[in-house]
């Protein structure tokens, strides 16, 4: 038994996670790597353009990550972020920024918003389906006369200010909506109405914006806000996080401007972390989760033809806190199916945690939430170093910088 153990520590401390490892040996270290299909040159791409941005041949990476709840916390997808920018200390770039406290629900942290209006919540789940939606997959949508609507950085590490913002809205005739006049920055406006957004930019770095909204008269009712673009013209890592809770792969079908509003992203890696949701549904079937994420993808090519994608599949999960949910190895077996239909790459996520009814170990040592579902803010965290260091791995054995 030491000698099995000595050898388990060994290789542990080789793949780099040792000191996790003595605390958690359930994960599977030796499954967190990127698995591709025959042909990988998408993900070669977005290599090439990594190594394009070290080398100050550009100034930006674009990547976009779309999911559910596990993606709408921020905190898995903003620990991400702060290690990509980690590649060359970088500060710009960017990160797309919903203002999810307007539709009181849960936000990152990495930012605020705020308003003195009423606004409602509209989601891509079909029950609270009000409105048409982008790429974010949610809107928050007002009626009042008159109001404001604000958004702060707050301390991180992967963007402290801006220089422009685009802000995604509806563009009704009836609602018109300005920069503060006190602000004491010079800036331009540009709206982009076929594209979605209206586009400041200022001639100093900022770390906060407020727009005052003004209805002008009755006709179109509601004015509806999309989200915030933050970015400037340091080189960077530019993250977009589209998370809504409740979301499966069917909910962002339904989001009539998805293309429209992702291809203003211009995505060099989207992610895809999709189907707790699905495989919660009483009338799951793997062929049509498939179906939903195959259209899906051509949803992205449409929008930017040379993106890499990248799905990760379905974490361990489990119904009413109590039944180990069998259905999700169903869909991960989809995942792949469809990653080698359509020459992607999948991070295992099931797999690295520790694979079926792993989510209770995770749980019992405060790595996950009482549901099951859910990881602690730790979890999520962890998550993001295994699926960082994955594609680290991938992109060190492959990138022309490292031959």
């Amino acid at each position: 038994m030491k000698r099995i153990i000595r050898i388990a520590l060994c290789v542990l401390t080789i793949a780099g996670f040792a000191q996790d490892t003595l605390k958690y040996p359930f994960i599977n270290y030796s499954k967190n790597q990127l698995i591709f299909s025959k042909d990988s040159s998408n993900m070669m791409g977005f290599y090439k353009k990594l190594d394009d941005l070290k080398n100050g041949d550009r100034k930006k990476v674009s990547v976009v990550h779309i999911g559910g709840s596990h993606i709408q916390a921020g905190i898995w997808t903003e620990a991400m972020h702060d290690k990509f920018q980690d590649l060359g200390n970088y500060e710009g770039g960017g990160m797309f920024a919903f203002p999810f406290k307007l539709g009181k629900t849960n936000s990152p942290h990495s930012f605020k918003t705020s308003s003195n209006g009423v606004w409602k919540r509209c989601r891509c789940i079909q029950q609270e389906k009000c409105t048409p939606l982008g790429v974010s997959g949610i809107a928050v949508v007002t009626n009042d006369s008159a109001n404001y609507f604000t958004l702060k950085i707050q301390p991180n590490e992967h963007l402290k200010n801006f220089t422009k913002i685009k802000v995604y809205h509806n563009f009704n005739k009836s609602f018109h909506f300005s920069v503060k006049r006190e602000i004491p920055v010079p800036y331009k406006r540009f709206d982009n109405e076929n594209e979605g957004y209206t586009l400041y930019t200022f001639d100093n770095p900022m770390d906060s914006v407020c727009f005052d909204l003004l209805r002008q008269d009755t006709m179109q009712k509601d004015f509806a806000l999309y989200g915030f673009s933050l970015e400037n013209d340091n080189p960077g890592v530019y993250y977009a996080t589209m998370g809504v809770n409740g979301a499966s792969t069917e909910s962002f079908l339904r989001c009539e401007n998805f293309v429209t509003q992702l291809r203003t992203l211009q995505p060099d890696l989207v992610i895809f972390s999709l189907g707790v949701n699905d495989v919660h549904g009483p009338n799951f079937k793997a062929s049509d989760y498939m179906a939903h994420y195959d259209s899906l993808v051509t949803f992205v090519k449409q929008a930017a033809p040379d993106c890499a994608i990248l799905f990760t599949t379905i974490s361990d999960n489990y119904i009413r806190k109590k039944t180990p949910n069998k259905k999700t190895m169903l869909g991960d077996d989809a995942i792949f199916e469809l990653a080698q239909k359509r020459n992607l790459a999948v991070w295992d996520l099931f797999g690295v945690m520790g694979g079926y009814k792993s989510m209770t170990q995770w749980y019992k040592v405060k790595l996950a939430a009482r549901d099951k579902v859910h990881f602690s803010p730790k979890g999520y965290k962890i998550l993001a170093s295994l699926m960082y260091d994955a594609i680290m791995k991938s992109y060190k054995t492959n990138s022309t910088l490292n031959k």
